[in-house]
């Protein structure tokens, strides 16, 4: 018996939580009787894919998570088909379990109570330069999604050519593309992790992001519950989206725009813009300035992207809605 076999099993699973790889976690299974015993118990993982597959998709298809923001791009903006590439044709309806889907990667684990899901890329083409984050958080649907964009960062401010109120009408067309483009690829991502929810019931945090820190899904205790009563409740709707996203509802959206923006340490970002995201049919009490700091601050902290939003958060907003879609 050496060292390690002295220690007990409250510790090795501390260690196993420390270690927290999902794919080293799995290899420690065949390590030893008590590995493979003890391994299962994980309650805190974190799961890196190259390629995410859904369990629902067919095997011989190359969907992935960008593959299905470009699905439902061509839903709802049919005559924006130059923003996506086209979705590869998959003309095979049956459903195959896919061995390599995060919900069957996870199912040797039994007790996951914190789980984050790193995707490999972010999903959004944007021109070069452009700068696009966002932050979701849902329950069986959107409750509110925080995006902060940019069209460039730089030590040298462009020439100001126009008013801070000709800007916003004019670029308001593309600040929209960004809300809905970040929109879409909230849902799709929520779609993803619908299956991982209904299987890991002991769940109370769950985190899909991606490499490049583009956008983040996040479900916590109550949303993570509201997701499993759903059941079948939204199946038949969510047909007519191909199965590759989640509906969003209607929403109200509180723009704020701000054509230059001098940061410190002398950096001047370019076109600036913070939306702040909640359903229609939400509780709207509270002091909405104070709500949209508090998710403006959980979204982006207090770096670079931090001080951008706070300050846009002193910019006048302005109130636009859109129906579910």
């Amino acid at each position: 018996m050496d060292g390690f076999d002295r220690l007990p099993d409250p510790v090795i699973l501390q260690i196993f939580d420390l270690v927290s790889d999902t794919k080293t976690l799995i290899r420690c299974l065949a390590v030893s009787k008590r590995f493979n015993s003890l391994v299962p118990h994980t309650d805190s993982l974190v799961l890196t894919v190259d390629r995410v597959i859904s369990s629902d998709s067919d095997s011989d298809s190359d969907d992935d998570v960008s593959n299905l923001l470009a699905s439902a791009f061509r839903y709802i903006l049919k005559s924006l088909h130059s923003l996506v590439s086209p979705k590869p044709n998959n003309s095979n309806p049956t459903r195959t379990r896919i061995p390599n889907c995060p919900a069957q990667i996870l199912r040797c684990f039994h007790r996951v109570k914190r789980l984050a899901i790193d995707l490999p890329s972010g999903d959004l083409r944007l021109e070069k330069g452009t700068v696009l984050k966002w932050r979701a958080e849902f329950g069986k649907t959107l409750r509110t999604c925080v995006i902060l964009g940019f069209r460039s960062v730089g030590e040298t401010p462009s020439p100001v050519t126009a008013g801070a109120e000709s800007d916003f009408a004019g670029g308001l067309k593309v600040r929209v593309v960004w809300t809905i483009s970040a929109l879409i690829a909230a849902s799709a991502r929520h779609y993803l992790l619908k299956e991982v929810v209904r299987e890991q019931s002991g769940l109370e945090c769950l985190v899909l992001r991606d490499r490049e820190a583009e956008g983040t899904v996040v479900m916590e205790t109550e949303g993570l519950r509201e997701c499993r009563e759903e059941g079948e409740e939204f199946a038949d709707e969510e047909e007519g989206l191909d199965r590759c996203r989640t509906r969003v509802p209607s929403v109200r959206m509180r723009m704020r725009h701000v054509p230059r923006l001098e940061l410190k340490g002398g950096l001047w970002v370019e076109g600036a813009t913070l939306v702040v995201v909640r359903p229609s049919l939400g509780g709207g009490g509270g002091d909405m300035a104070v709500e949209d700091g508090e998710l403006a601050l959980r979204a982006f902290g207090n770096g670079l992207y931090g001080e951008v939003a706070q300050k846009l958060l002193k910019a006048r907003s302005y109130l636009l809605e859109m129906n579910s879609f």
